[in-house]
C-alpha cells in the first residue's frame, strides 16, 4: 500500500480521503488463537540494503563458528529407498512424515552404535542415556531451529510424527522451549524435497555426528549377477567428531542403517 511505502521512507502517511462514507460493519469475528499467534510476514530485502540478523540467524552464527574448532571427518553412503518408499505410500495417509521415518530408522540403528549417539566432554566420550535426534527446521524470517524427537528409539512411529508436527508449528510460531531444541543427541538435515543430491553439514555444538540427507531419486543400477535394473536411491553423508568418532564407526552406522531402510523397513511401524 502507499502508506507502507511512505512509512518505510521515514514520511508520515497522508490519511486516506474517503469520497464515500462507508457503513461500520454489523459484526466483527473474533481473532482466532492461531491468527493472533502468527507472526508477522519478513519484508523482502532491497537491493543494495544491510538487514542486520535476527536473534536466531546471531545464535546459528555463534553456533557455527564454535564448530569450526572441533576436527571432523565426513562419510558417504548409498542408500536404495524402494522398500522405505513403499512403506510410506501405504502410512502417509495415517499421518505419518517421510521425517519421522528417517528419525526413527536413525534412532533404531542409533541404539546399535551409542558412540556416535555420544559427545565428546572434558577429555572423555559421554554416552547419553537417551537417544533424542533433532532435525533441522528452517524458519521464515531467517535462521534455523532444530526440534528434538525424545526417545525416538522407544517411541511409536505414529506417535513421533505427531510429535513432530506439533514441533514444527510451535517452532515456526516461536513457542517451543529450550528443552524442546537443546536436548539433541544427533542430527539429520534433510534437503531431499529441494531436489538436492548430496551435501555436507556442518556439526552442531554438543554434538557427535549429524547425518546430512539428498533426494531419493530412479538410478540405473547394476546387480551383482550383471543385470541392470532402476532403483530409487539416496545419498546420506555423515559429519563426525574424530575425537570420539572413527570411520570404522560411522562406516558401520551407516550400513546398518542402509541394511534396516533397504530389507527391514517395515520393523519401523512395530
Amino acid at each position: 500500500m502507499a502508506a507502507d511505502v511512505e512509512t518505510a521512507a521515514g514520511r508520515t502517511p497522508a490519511a486516506p480521503v474517503s469520497a464515500t462514507p462507508v457503513a461500520p460493519p454489523q459484526s466483527t469475528p473474533a481473532a482466532t488463537p492461531a491468527a493472533q499467534a502468527a507472526p508477522p510476514a519478513p519484508l523482502p530485502a532491497m537491493p543494495g540494503e544491510a538487514v542486520a540478523l535476527t536473534t536466531l540467524q546471531k545464535a546459528v552464527v555463534t553456533s557455527m563458528v564454535s564448530s569450526l574448532s572441533v576436527p571432523t571427518f565426513r562419510v558417504g553412503y548409498t542408500i536404495t529407498t524402494d522398500s522405505l518408499d513403499a512403506l510410506y505410500k501405504q502410512v502417509k495417509s495415517k499421518g505419518v512424515t517421510m521425517t519421522a521415518l528417517l528419525a526413527k530408522a536413525s534412532a533404531m540403528t542409533l541404539r546399535k552404535h551409542p558412540v556416535v549417539n555420544a559427545v565428546y566432554a572434558n577429555e572423555s566420550t559421554q554416552y547419553h542415556s537417551e537417544v533424542n535426534v533433532a532435525v533441522a527446521v528452517a524458519m521464515p524470517d531467517g535462521g534455523l531451529i532444530t526440534p528434538v524427537l525424545r526417545n525416538a528409539d522407544q517411541i511409536d512411529l505414529y506417535s513421533l510424527s505427531r510429535n513432530w508436527k506439533d514441533l514444527v508449528a510451535r517452532a515456526r510460531s516461536k513457542q517451543l522451549q529450550p528443552d524442546e531444541y537443546t536436548t539433541g543427541t544427533f542430527t539429520l538435515s534433510n534437503l531431499g524435497m529441494f531436489g538436492v543430491d548430496r551435501f555436507d553439514a556442518i556439526l552442531p555444538p554438543n554434538q557427535g555426528a549429524i547425518l546430512a540427507i539428498g533426494a531419493s531419486r530412479p538410478q540405473v543400477v547394476a546387480s551383482g549377477d550383471g543385470l541392470f535394473g532402476v532403483k530409487r536411491q539416496m545419498q546420506v553423508n555423515m559429519t563426525a567428531d574424530h575425537r570420539i568418532i572413527y570411520g570404522a564407526d560411522s562406516a558401520a552406522f551407516l550400513k546398518d542403517l542402509a541394511d534396516l531402510i533397504e530389507n527391514d523397513a517395515r520393523s519401523l511401524t512395530l
